[in-house]
């Protein structure tokens, strides 16, 4: 027992080295792969059933003992240790402990088994490197839209690594940009929306098959295309004012700064853009500007300006309706920033009451542009004073205007009074115009006579008033003679005597008989008028 507890001489190593050369060319081998600092098993054959006697051994240029099932021979190193009777379980595994192993059995034969060890490390870290604008808090990357982005990738392992770029866009399968040992390097020139994503570097031990991969999320931002835009409005169910900043088209959203102009004062910073504003921070004409900036740029951002109003009014002072007519009320409002707010309202009582829309009163607004119409009027009811106000944040403005109701008025009767009176008047001044110049209505009725027409004035005497005429032709010799006789008494007074002719008859007849008629007229006249001057020139 004693001798086989001895190592194994020389002879017996060298004849074992032989045996195990010739087993290895039959091709009994078995492939096994061990990590470093890990721990492994190697089995001493394939079988099954029970087992003899076993014995390991290192095949390096010569065969070397490890360990044996004989409890009385201690193994190589505490390292090595037997399982399951016949298996060489080995710890903590050293870069030294690659090799082949051959495991001896003997029952009823002897049978010889080979098992090869190879190492395996790593790999252990990944190194990735992307060149990109800039990292957020949490360690996500983002570059510039349109900007270039390197890429890399290497690690370290026994045996060196296979590296490989993949990359998974949102909510779309792996691609696999390619592969290569040891390292991996590749640019993107253009970067793009749809480049965005998760890009991963895979590290796998060809030997061993374990990977380490390192994934790294890579933002694509841009800033918005245009210019922002801003506004500002009047809250709902108060009067506070809301600015509002835009700037719409980049990612992510920016951020703005509100400031009140001249001077830069900070009103309020917000990721929305929104700022509210009390009354007591607002005056007619004041200037708000908001700053909009963005992570890839503009470096001083963009901005726009927002210049608040108060409103003002314009309305006729004063309207008029018939009872149970309508009548429209217009209020027009410009200048207002934000739009203004209107409201009709009765100024009958204090507090004034606000017109609602019923049956009576139709109110329509069309932009700044308000209208109430009363229908129906009554003049108890309706006569009044009417109030437009409009309000925004900024102030407060009122209009009166006053309502008369009255009668309807006859408007038949007034114009056939009127023209009565036209008539009436009329006829008297014709009236008068023949009474106190006949020759003067003839030349006015012949001026509006055509020279075409045949009827025509003229005067001529009738047989009537011939005898008419020798009357009083006897009459006023008559009475020449008791003027001579008053004239010898009273010399101072001289008489005058006169012809009175009367136009007899309007006849058919030229212009050359009227001419003589009238000729004849004047030539009358004319002699009546020398024998007065001749009276007149007679001595008394």
């Amino acid at each position: 027992m004693a001798a086989g507890a001895r190592a194994c001489p020389p002879q017996v190593l060298v004849c074992l080295g032989v045996l195990l050369a010739r087993w290895v060319a039959a091709g009994f081998e078995a492939l096994v792969i061990g990590e470093v600092h890990e721990n492994i098993t190697l089995r001493c054959g394939n079988v099954s059933g029970p087992r003899g006697p076993v014995t390991w051994y290192r095949n390096d240029s010569e065969p070397v003992f490890l360990l044996s099932s004989n409890s009385s021979i201690p193994p190589a190193e505490p390292r090595f240790s037997l399982a399951n009777a016949s298996s060489l379980h080995i710890k903590v595994l050293r870069p030294q402990d690659e090799g082949n192993y051959t495991c001896r059995e003997v029952l009823n034969e002897t049978r010889w088994f080979r098992v090869w060890l190879q190492m395996a490390r790593g790999p252990y870290e990944v190194e990735v490197n992307i060149s990109s604008t800039g990292a957020l808090p949490n360690g996500t990357l983002y570059a510039a839209k349109g900007s270039q982005v390197d890429f890399s990738c290497n690690s370290s392992s026994r045996p060196p690594p296979m590296v490989e770029w993949q990359f998974q866009a949102p909510d779309s399968s792996t691609e696999t940009f390619g592969n290569n040992l040891t390292a991996s390097c590749f640019s993107l020139l253009l970067m793009s929306q749809n480049l965005q994503g998760n890009y991963t570097c895979l590290a796998t031990n060809m030997r061993s098959r374990r990977q380490r991969k390192v994934t790294t999320e890579l933002l694509v931002y841009f800033p918005p295309p245009s210019a922002p835009q801003c506004w500002a409005e009047m809250s709902q169910g108060s009067l506070m004012l809301q600015l509002t900043c835009r700037w719409d088209g980049g990612y992510p959203d920016p951020d703005f700064l509100w400031t009140e102009e001249p001077g830069g004062v900070v009103v309020g910073m917000s990721k929305l853009g929104v700022k509210m504003l009390n009354q007591s921070q607002l005056s007619d004409g004041k200037k708000f500007k908001c700053v909009g900036s963005h992570i890839v740029g503009p470096e001083l951002g963009a901005s726009c300006v927002v210049q608040i109003r108060s409103p003002s009014l314009l309305s006729e002072p004063m309207k008029t309706c018939f009872v149970g007519g309508n009548v429209t009320l217009t209020c027009q409002v410009s200048g207002a920033y934000p739009l203004a707010k209107i409201l009709w309202l009765r100024n009958l009582t204090q507090p004034e009451v606000v017109i609602r829309p019923n049956g009576h009163y139709l109110i329509t607004q069309d932009g700044q542009s308000s209208t109430l119409t009363i229908r129906n009027c009554s003049q108890v009811v309706d006569e009044g004073y009417y109030v437009c106000r409009a309000e925004n944040p900024v102030g407060v403005r009122e209009v009166d205007i006053w309502l008369s109701v009255k009668e309807p008025l006859n408007i038949g009767g007034i114009v056939g009074t009127i023209v009565s009176l036209l008539l009436l008047g009329l006829a008297i001044i014709s009236g008068l115009m023949l009474y106190y110049s006949p020759v003067f209505c003839w030349k006015v009725g012949n001026t509006f006579r055509g020279q075409d027409m045949g009827d025509v004035m003229v005067l001529v005497d009738s047989e009537e008033e011939e005898e008419v005429e020798e009357e009083n032709a006897a009459e006023e010799e008559e009475e020449e003679e008791e003027e001579a006789n008053e004239g010898e008494e009273s010399p101072e007074e001289i008489p005058k005597h006169g012809h009175i002719h009367r136009v007899t008859a309007l006849v058919n007849g030229n212009v050359d008989w009227m001419a003589n008629g009238l000729q004849a007229l004047q030539d009358n006249s004319s002699e009546e008028q020398s024998d007065i001057i001749q009276e007149e020139d007679r001595p008394v």
